[in-house]
Protein backbone atom coordinates (compact mmCIF):
# COMPACT_ATOMS: atom_id res chain seq x y z
CA UNK A 1 0.00 0.00 0.00
CA UNK A 2 1.40 3.55 -0.97
CA UNK A 3 0.50 6.49 0.47
CA UNK A 4 1.33 9.60 -1.33
CA UNK A 5 1.55 12.91 0.13
CA UNK A 6 2.68 15.99 -1.69
CA UNK A 7 6.02 16.39 -0.68
CA UNK A 8 6.70 12.48 0.79
CA UNK A 9 6.02 9.37 -0.01
CA UNK A 10 5.06 6.93 2.61
CA UNK A 11 4.88 2.95 1.67
CA UNK A 12 3.11 1.05 4.82
CA UNK A 13 3.62 -2.74 4.64
CA UNK A 14 1.00 -3.79 6.83
CA UNK A 15 3.46 -6.13 8.41
CA UNK A 16 1.03 -6.63 11.24
CA UNK A 17 -1.98 -7.24 9.62
CA UNK A 18 -4.23 -9.87 11.06
CA UNK A 19 -2.44 -9.84 14.31
CA UNK A 20 -3.46 -8.56 17.53
CA UNK A 21 -1.97 -6.93 20.12
CA UNK A 22 -1.92 -6.15 23.68
CA UNK A 23 -0.01 -3.00 25.02
CA UNK A 24 0.61 -2.10 28.58
CA UNK A 25 1.05 1.73 29.21
CA UNK A 26 -0.66 2.38 26.31
CA UNK A 27 -2.47 5.49 27.14
CA UNK A 28 0.70 7.98 26.79
CA UNK A 29 4.67 8.27 25.39
CA UNK A 30 6.22 5.12 24.23
CA UNK A 31 2.97 3.27 24.61
CA UNK A 32 0.70 5.30 22.84
CA UNK A 33 3.23 5.61 19.80
CA UNK A 34 3.27 1.68 19.62
CA UNK A 35 -0.62 1.27 19.80
CA UNK A 36 -0.81 4.12 17.26
CA UNK A 37 2.07 2.62 14.62
CA UNK A 38 0.66 -1.29 15.00
CA UNK A 39 -2.49 -0.35 14.47
CA UNK A 40 -0.95 1.81 10.90
CA UNK A 41 1.01 -1.37 10.30
CA UNK A 42 -2.67 -3.79 10.14
CA UNK A 43 -2.68 -5.01 14.06
CA UNK A 44 -5.71 -5.53 16.35
CA UNK A 45 -4.98 -3.60 19.44
CA UNK A 46 -5.61 -3.73 23.13
CA UNK A 47 -4.67 -0.32 24.74
CA UNK A 48 -4.03 -0.74 28.28
CA UNK A 49 -3.92 1.31 30.93
CA UNK A 50 -4.70 2.39 34.25
CA UNK A 51 -8.15 4.24 35.13
CA UNK A 52 -6.75 7.32 34.81
CA UNK A 53 -4.56 7.28 31.83
CA UNK A 54 -6.04 8.70 28.48
CA UNK A 55 -6.63 5.17 26.62
CA UNK A 56 -10.34 6.19 25.16
CA UNK A 57 -8.21 8.81 23.15
CA UNK A 58 -5.73 6.81 22.24
CA UNK A 59 -8.41 3.89 20.96
CA UNK A 60 -10.24 6.95 19.03
CA UNK A 61 -7.21 8.49 17.65
CA UNK A 62 -7.02 4.55 15.68
CA UNK A 63 -10.53 4.03 14.96
CA UNK A 64 -10.87 7.36 13.65
CA UNK A 65 -8.25 6.34 11.42
CA UNK A 66 -9.56 3.29 10.57
CA UNK A 67 -7.96 0.92 12.48
CA UNK A 68 -9.07 -1.43 15.37
CA UNK A 69 -8.48 -0.87 18.61
CA UNK A 70 -10.02 -1.38 22.31
CA UNK A 71 -9.51 -0.31 25.58
CA UNK A 72 -8.72 -1.93 28.75
CA UNK A 73 -8.60 -0.10 31.93
CA UNK A 74 -7.10 -1.72 35.12
CA UNK A 75 -4.06 -2.59 37.27
CA UNK A 76 -2.33 -5.79 35.77
CA UNK A 77 -0.25 -5.91 37.94
CA UNK A 78 -2.98 -8.52 39.57
CA UNK A 79 -3.51 -11.78 38.24
CA UNK A 80 -7.11 -11.43 37.73
CA UNK A 81 -6.60 -8.51 36.15
CA UNK A 82 -3.92 -9.88 33.75
CA UNK A 83 -5.75 -12.73 32.81
CA UNK A 84 -9.38 -10.61 31.88
CA UNK A 85 -6.99 -8.36 29.85
CA UNK A 86 -5.80 -11.42 27.76
CA UNK A 87 -9.21 -13.43 27.69
CA UNK A 88 -11.06 -9.52 26.70
CA UNK A 89 -8.42 -9.57 23.94
CA UNK A 90 -8.87 -13.02 22.35
CA UNK A 91 -13.22 -12.55 22.60
CA UNK A 92 -13.01 -8.91 21.20
CA UNK A 93 -10.37 -9.96 18.52
CA UNK A 94 -10.36 -14.31 18.51
CA UNK A 95 -6.22 -14.49 19.09
CA UNK A 96 -3.28 -13.18 20.84
CA UNK A 97 0.23 -12.68 18.66
CA UNK A 98 1.80 -10.00 20.68
CA UNK A 99 2.27 -8.82 24.29
CA UNK A 100 4.06 -5.53 24.58
CA UNK A 101 5.34 -5.19 28.01
CA UNK A 102 5.27 -0.96 28.27
CA UNK A 103 3.85 -0.31 31.50
CA UNK A 104 6.11 1.24 33.91
CA UNK A 105 7.31 4.39 36.14
CA UNK A 106 10.23 6.14 37.41
CA UNK A 107 8.68 7.47 40.34
CA UNK A 108 11.44 9.00 42.74
CA UNK A 109 15.36 10.13 42.30
CA UNK A 110 17.59 9.55 45.41
CA UNK A 111 20.12 8.24 46.90
CA UNK A 112 19.54 4.71 48.10
CA UNK A 113 19.41 6.00 51.86
CA UNK A 114 16.88 8.20 51.41
CA UNK A 115 14.58 6.58 48.92
CA UNK A 116 10.92 6.20 49.81
CA UNK A 117 10.07 2.84 50.42
CA UNK A 118 6.68 3.36 49.14
CA UNK A 119 8.17 4.70 46.06
CA UNK A 120 9.68 1.39 45.09
CA UNK A 121 7.03 -0.27 46.25
CA UNK A 122 5.11 1.30 43.20
CA UNK A 123 7.63 0.81 41.28
CA UNK A 124 7.94 -2.63 41.65
CA UNK A 125 4.23 -3.36 41.57
CA UNK A 126 4.35 -1.45 37.91
CA UNK A 127 7.54 -2.76 36.44
CA UNK A 128 8.33 -5.83 37.35
CA UNK A 129 4.87 -7.59 38.64
CA UNK A 130 2.96 -6.16 35.73
CA UNK A 131 5.42 -7.66 33.34
CA UNK A 132 5.55 -11.05 35.30
CA UNK A 133 1.87 -11.49 35.71
CA UNK A 134 0.50 -10.13 31.92
CA UNK A 135 3.14 -12.47 30.35
CA UNK A 136 2.27 -15.79 32.76
CA UNK A 137 -1.35 -15.12 31.55
CA UNK A 138 -0.35 -14.48 27.97
CA UNK A 139 1.94 -17.47 27.51
CA UNK A 140 -1.01 -19.70 25.96
CA UNK A 141 -2.47 -18.12 23.93
CA UNK A 142 0.80 -17.23 22.29
CA UNK A 143 1.99 -20.76 22.49
CA UNK A 144 -1.02 -21.14 20.34
CA UNK A 145 -0.15 -18.30 17.14
CA UNK A 146 3.72 -18.75 17.70
CA UNK A 147 3.36 -15.37 19.19
CA UNK A 148 5.71 -12.69 20.52
CA UNK A 149 6.71 -10.77 24.29
CA UNK A 150 8.69 -7.53 24.00
CA UNK A 151 9.01 -6.12 27.27
CA UNK A 152 10.32 -2.56 27.64
CA UNK A 153 13.84 -2.39 29.52
CA UNK A 154 16.83 0.26 29.75
CA UNK A 155 20.10 0.69 29.82
CA UNK A 156 19.66 1.50 33.64
CA UNK A 157 19.11 -2.56 33.72
CA UNK A 158 22.35 -2.83 31.94
CA UNK A 159 25.06 -0.06 33.67
CA UNK A 160 22.60 1.44 37.22
CA UNK A 161 22.02 4.56 37.67
CA UNK A 162 23.07 6.64 40.21
CA UNK A 163 20.60 8.06 42.43
CA UNK A 164 18.13 5.73 41.40
CA UNK A 165 19.45 1.94 42.09
CA UNK A 166 15.91 0.83 42.41
CA UNK A 167 14.51 1.82 38.76
CA UNK A 168 17.76 0.14 37.45
CA UNK A 169 17.25 -2.94 39.45
CA UNK A 170 13.40 -3.39 37.98
CA UNK A 171 14.83 -2.76 34.55
CA UNK A 172 17.53 -4.98 35.41
CA UNK A 173 15.24 -7.81 36.03
CA UNK A 174 13.18 -7.21 33.04
CA UNK A 175 16.22 -7.98 30.84
CA UNK A 176 16.94 -11.05 32.90
CA UNK A 177 13.29 -12.00 33.22
CA UNK A 178 13.30 -11.60 28.86
CA UNK A 179 16.45 -14.03 28.33
CA UNK A 180 15.18 -16.30 30.50
CA UNK A 181 11.83 -16.35 29.26
CA UNK A 182 13.28 -16.81 25.71
CA UNK A 183 15.39 -19.85 26.23
CA UNK A 184 12.37 -21.53 28.23
CA UNK A 185 10.08 -21.28 25.09
CA UNK A 186 12.54 -21.77 22.63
Amino acid sequence: IYSFHPTTCIIMTRRLENKVAIVTGGGSGIGEAICKKFAREGAAVVVVGLDDDPVREVVDEILAEGGRAIGYLADISHQEAAEACVKTAVKEFGKLDILINNAGVFPATSTLDKYPVDAFEYMVKNNIYSAFMMSRAALPELQKTRGNIVSAGSEAGWMGIAENTPYGGTKGFIHAFMKGLAVEQA
